[in-house]
């Protein structure tokens, strides 16, 4: 795989991270909801098995942030050291001739 290829990939890794943070803080914001709905209601069930699901999901939403954060910094230290704008650049310029 050439390094433009790959650094577009390692960018499309990114933003389906980004996607998956995105879907877990949307998760717990509606789990949140739920319980606190479920205060009025009081149903034992919701109370006694939602503030383990919140919790991991928060797990999960801060490894995912942790991941996405140096995953992000690696794909932009690949695009540094690799000149990835010049590369783009070229490949432009070879695209039209």
């Amino acid at each position: 795989m050439d390094k433009l290829k790959k650094f577009e990939l390692m960018e499309k890794i990114v933003r389906q991270l980004e996607d998956l943070k995105n879907s877990q803080q949307a998760v717990l914001e509606k789990i949140g909801k739920i319980e606190v709905d479920n205060i009025e209601l009081g149903d034992k069930n919701l109370e006694n098995i939602l503030p383990e699901i919140h919790q991991r999901t928060a797990d999960n939403f801060d490894a995912i942030g942790g991941l996405l954060e140096d995953f992000a910094q690696k794909t932009e230290n690949f695009g540094d050291k690799n000149n990835v704008d010049q590369l783009r650049e070229q490949q432009d310029i070879d695209s039209t001739k």
